[in-house]
């Protein structure tokens, strides 16, 4: 059924919950009603016998029916008196005498004044009370029956009518299953529809699903799904451009430089000179096809499990430092490490480090403080320059690649390495301007990695 569609399933469903519903109907409620209108009839056996017997009783004549002495009685009772204790009973009635005579050892041995009897009387079910009376002051009993040809002609009635209620309410229920089904089944069309689109490239239409049930919540988050693909459209789009142009710049001033070699001009007037130019422009180009191939590996790395290890932070910020001090000895450095270990990768921190670094010593004037802190539950990373400030034009885009801003940064994809690392860790960067001058950029990661991160 799984392969139908949704509509007929949903009505399927429906009109199976009322035909199941009905074979119980037809199954329970005969049993029901024989067994409510089997315990009416007792009880109207009873209360005729009741009024019976507070009436005086025949004394003569007994062996005869009592429906003529009692006017106004149920019709469909009927009563027999007899003596307790007589060998001989005349009775002329519509009763077989064995069965006249088995009610009277029935009376004899019965212990209480009043009791329920049923059994088959010429293939008729018949349901009767025996009752112990005084006749005469003498003992005698009083047999009050009915038949069961009223009970199953009532039965069958009200279950007649009650067939004929369910079949109409089946009928019936056709038109209104089918009008929810379709009622349900209509916005999943539209969504399977938006998917669809979604699935060609095709996402420039909103999803709107006026609802806030379930299928509204799904509407809404395929929603957001196809905002964040147009979002991803457009940045990979960027991204490509930037690339393209990016990479452009140092392939055309080699490409220029070596023809110009070849043709024996020498731009920068001797060959040394030259081709220290077609040098830098290459390891330029390098420099941006490998940061380029790492935040790759970081997308890629996003999708994975990352590797963890324990490590020295401060460590790994000492080996970075005193790598890269020499590439502005000028500037001077103020460092305040604590001794922290960190649980995480411990190459991509050195790449995170090395790209801060970089970052503020290119631009500072004179001093970078580099700071480390080992608090409670995170580990703290203060990176500051007395720089020049950020322009506020960049400083929402700073960590997308290729925004490098005016002068700012040589690849633009530095910043966004450390970001992609940062968020990696489940961290948090933030780079703001000081209030004087210069840059600070501030990084906190939690100490201890945990199995839902």
């Amino acid at each position: 059924m799984k392969n139908w569609p949704l509509a007929f399933q949903i009505w399927v469903v429906l009109a199976g919950i009322l035909v199941a519903i009905s074979i119980i109907l037809a199954i329970l409620f005969p049993m029901t009603l024989r067994q409510f209108f089997t315990s009416e009839i007792y009880s109207s056996i009873e209360g005729e016998q009741h009024v019976l017997t507070q009436a005086q009783l025949p004394q003569n004549d007994q062996n005869r029916l009592l429906d003529d002495q009692f006017d106004g009685s149920d019709r469909s009772v009927n009563h027999v008196l007899l003596p307790l204790n007589t060998s001989v009973i005349f009775y002329s009635g519509d009763l077989p005498k064995d069965f006249i005579m088995k009610s009277q050892q029935i009376a004899l041995a019965q212990s209480s004044i009043s009791a329920r009897y049923a059994a088959t009387v010429n293939g008729e079910r018949l349901y009767y009370v025996v009752r112990k009376v005084q006749l005469d002051g003498q003992p005698a009993y009083l047999l009050s029956y009915a038949r069961d040809a009223y009970l199953d002609e009532l039965t069958f009635t009200l279950f007649r009518q009650l067939g004929l209620l369910m079949l109409a309410v089946f009928l019936l229920s056709w038109i209104p299953s089918l009008l929810l089904a379709k009622y349900l089944t209509k916005p999943l069309v539209t969504l399977q529809k938006h998917v669809k689109r979604l699935s060609k490239q095709k996402w420039h239409d909103p999803v709107e699903v006026d609802r806030h049930d379930e299928i509204g919540h799904l509407g809404q988050s395929i929603e957001d799904m196809r905002r964040k693909l147009v979002q991803k459209d457009e940045a990979q789009r960027t991204l490509l451009q930037n690339i393209s142009h990016d990479l452009k710049t140092p392939v055309m001033v080699i490409r220029g430089y070596a023809q110009s070699v070849s043709d024996g001009v020498f731009p920068k007037g001797d060959l040394p000179k030259t081709m220290e130019v077609v040098e830098q422009e290459a390891q330029r180009l390098e420099t941006k096809i490998k940061n380029l191939l790492y935040l790759t590996k970081l997308d890629y790395l996003s999708r994975r499990e990352m590797y963890a290890e324990d490590f020295r932070l401060d460590q790994v910020l000492s080996d970075v430092l005193e790598r890269l001090k020499w590439t502005r000895q000028e500037i001077e450095l103020y460092t305040k490490l604590d001794e922290v270990t960190l649980n995480g990768d411990r190459d991509q921190w050195g790449n995170l480090i090395e790209n801060v670094l970089e970052n503020q010593l290119r631009f500072a004037s004179s001093k970078v403080t580099i700071e480390l802190f080992d608090r409670d539950k995170e580990i703290v990373l203060i990176v500051s320059n007395d720089g020049p400030k950020i322009e506020k034009d960049v400083e929402k885009e700073m960590f997308e690649p290729f925004h490098k801003g005016n002068d700012m940064g040589q690849t633009g994809v530095g910043l966004s390495i450390v970001k992609r690392i940062v968020d990696l860790h489940h961290g948090v960067i933030s780079i703001e301007n000081q209030v004087d001058e210069g840059v600070f950029y501030r990084i906190a990661v939690p100490k201890q990695r945990t199995n839902d991160q």
